[in-house]
């Protein structure tokens, strides 16, 4: 496959190639070093200075780049895990170089060999993913091919639209229709580049009773879709998803694009499950998506190729309507978006694109078979198994429930039946998700919401794995640390409900409930002077919270203890960690209310004690003040002038009796001696 750079006869390109592998070579060495230096940074350099006159060479500005890139790393290590970068990535890089220099040739010869690249390009794509006879439009935003398809729908739809612009679209209003699960931010994005009014957009809900919950409900749609016609309104396109964002759910591709043809509406396919359409075996709900009017392709991700455009693929006859809308061009520099992605596919071959694919999903099947073995875990996309994204999270049956409630996975249960199960195991999930994101780096993992299941782990390997080159072991690892990391959420979890009780039952103690927390619980001391009223910070209050919590870390315990501020409030509480052992919940409680009466005892002893003492001193000073008095008015005013007392004093001495004062703390006196 490789090839000595001795043998390019033009000595352009095996300079760049040369120089390419060079500066690669360069900065990943830098990479490995900085790595391998476990926290020690190089001396940042990007210190903006004047632009030097005498320039510098290759190797200088190289340099400069890979200091910028690791030398101010205050991030996690995680966090700043750079993609690991192939020949098949350097081959992608290339392309960018590759383009400045053919854009350099003369007019016919670019204009020959741009045609060539895209025509490749567009022809190779459609046949790997089973789209015939449509045509490729290649873009660096992803959503970029869905607003100029969106454009291409305007111009079919409404002849008078390049004459009479925004008036025909006043007439009759189109509208877009989008799924509640589409990813967030996409109307939006498209009523911006349309220059629509977002009541164009028509958020279509998903399945509610029947069918996956991140389906979208295609009879509430055609409800829709007549209610808008009745009203005058264009039902204009329809986006629909082949996995969508968050969980890698399909729409049902085939019922809806009969829809779209009785309605005459264009339907738009996007997800990352169109990959799945390069393997010999395509679940049916996917490979209807080859019948759509377009579809948004992410090879980037998929192959692990680094600075690769997405490919929107599309049908449509009439050439000057896709000029119009921005999907074709003239510009040899737009036609050469594609020679990246036109290098990369041939240096990675047919059977290397769908063997990377089908490795990728072989990854999230492994897992996912894995995970059934896996006590407490609830596979959240059970009925899609050819579904390469996999969601999980951690689940506790609720106390009390029937066995066949708690066979139902937690995609299934009503948010009002979990009630308040659902905040803490949440929380729980999230710190689940965090161990296992820096345990597992290579696995990808994502953390995130889902507005009905919660708080989810993520394993989408179609997006990941070609870039971290994640391999079957690492799934394994994975497993294992979910199987390490159980006995401390279960155990946690039961402690939970225990805990909050003996609070609840305890004098002076308050439990705190905060969803965000992970841990046993959170709780408050509740002094003499507390004011529950109010939100603000207490000092006093944050003063015994400090002593209680030196005071409980001195303790022979597993657990953490942490002192912070009340969930929605500014009063300190005391954060209670996560239990790996069965822990006596009833003397952890009393220990911490003992612990910080006593605390506040002491501190009321002091204060008192330095009250005495201050009255004590302000007593004695009264008393002096009095003596000096008496002894002013028994000697005489003569017997204070200096040199005049001397000499009285020497005459006649005066025999005074020695007077003080005794402070006594517990009497609160000052007797006389």
């Amino acid at each position: 496959m490789d090839a000595p750079l001795e043998k390019i006869a033009d000595l352009t390109l095996a300079e760049m190639g040369k120089n390419l592998k060079e500066a690669m070579r360069m900065l990943e060495s830098s990479q490995r070093r900085t790595e391998e230096e476990n926290g020690k940074k190089p001396v940042s350099e990007d210190i903006p200075g004047p632009l030097q006159g005498s320039g510098q060479d290759m190797v200088s500005i190289l340099q400069l780049v890979q200091n910028l890139m690791h030398g101010d790393e205050d991030e996690e290590p995680q966090s700043t895990r750079i993609q690991n970068i192939g020949e098949q990535g350097h081959m992608a890089l290339l392309g960018h170089s590759l383009g400045a220099y053919i854009s350099t040739l003369d007019k016919e010869k670019l204009r020959k060999l741009t045609t060539r690249i895209l025509s490749d390009t567009t022809l190779w794509l459609r046949r790997i993913f089973r789209y015939e006879n449509g045509c490729a439009y290649f873009h660096e935003e992803e959503r970029e091919g869905l607003a100029k398809i969106c454009r291409l729908a305007i111009h079919s739809r409404y002849e008078d639209f390049v004459v009479d612009g925004f008036d025909v679209l006043y007439n009759k209003k189109p509208v877009i229709y989008l799924s509640a699960a589409a990813r967030p931010g996409l109307g939006q994005y498209l009523c911006n580049q349309l220059g629509l009014p977002v009541s164009c957009l028509c958020r279509v809900p998903c399945n509610t009773m029947f069918g996956s919950q991140h389906q979208m409900d295609i009879a509430f749609l055609e409800k829709l879709i007549k209610d808008d016609i009745e009203k005058g309104r264009l039902p204009l396109l329809l986006v629909a998803s082949a996995g969508t964002a968050a969980v890698g759910h399909t729409d049902k591709i085939g019922r809806l694009k009969e829809l779209c043809e009785q309605y005459g509406i264009w339907l738009h396919v996007e997800g990352v499950n169109l990959a799945t359409l390069a393997l010999g075996y395509v679940s049916s709900s996917v490979l209807a998506a080859t019948k759509c009017d377009s579809m948004t392709l992410t090879p980037g991700p998929w192959l692990g190729l680094p600075a690769i455009p997405a490919v929107t693929l599309y049908k449509h006859d009439d050439p000057a309507l896709t000029l119009v809308a921005g999907l074709t061009s003239n510009k040899p520099a737009d036609k050469l978006r594609a020679l990246p992605l036109w290098l990369s596919l041939q240096y990675l071959g047919l059977d290397g694109i769908v063997e990377r694919i089908k490795h990728a999903c072989q990854l999230s099947q492994r897992l996912q078979e894995s995970l059934k073995k896996v006590d407490h875990i609830k596979i959240l996309v059970e009925d899609e198994l050819s579904s390469p994204v996999v969601v999980f999270r951690f689940f506790q049956e609720l106390p009390g429930s029937d066995p066949a409630f708690k066979a139902v996975p937690v995609s299934n249960v009503a948010p009002a039946a979990i009630g308040r199960e659902r905040d803490p195991c949440d929380a729980l999930n999230r710190w689940l998700g965090e161990q296992l994101k820096q345990l597992v780096p290579m696995c990808g993992l994502t953390v995130m919401d889902l507005e009905v299941d919660g708080t989810c782990v993520r394993f989408s390997p179609l997006m990941t794995a070609a870039g971290l080159g994640t391999r079957g072991e690492d799934v394994d690892q994975l497993i294992t640390c979910i199987q390490s990391k159980l006995p401390v959420l279960t155990c946690t979890l039961q402690l939970r409900e225990e805990f909050r009780q003996e609070v609840e039952g305890t004098a002076s103690l308050l439990y705190v409930d905060d969803p965000t927390w992970p841990g046993i619980g959170v709780v408050r001391y509740e002094h003499a002077n507390d004011d529950n009223s109010s939100l603000k910070s207490d000092p006093e209050g944050e003063k015994i919270h400090t002593g209680l919590l030196k005071k409980l870390n001195e303790l022979e315990s597993d657990l953490i203890f942490k002192m912070g501020p009340e969930y929605k409030s500014m009063k300190s509480c005391i954060y209670i960690g996560m239990a790996s052992d069965d822990v006596d919940v009833s003397e952890l409680v009393e220990t911490i209310a003992v612990t910080a009466r006593e605390i506040e005892e002491n501190s009321r002893l002091l204060e008192n004690m330095t009250e005495v003492v201050r009255k004590g001193i302000q007593e004695a000073q009264v008393q002096l003040q009095k003596a000096n008095e008496e002894r002013l008015l028994e000697e005489g005013v003569l017997r204070q002038i200096p040199v005049v007392g001397s000499v009285l004093n020497w005459f006649s001495p005066v025999q005074a009796s020695q007077k003080g004062r005794s402070f006594n703390l517990t009497a609160d006196s000052l007797p006389g001696i």
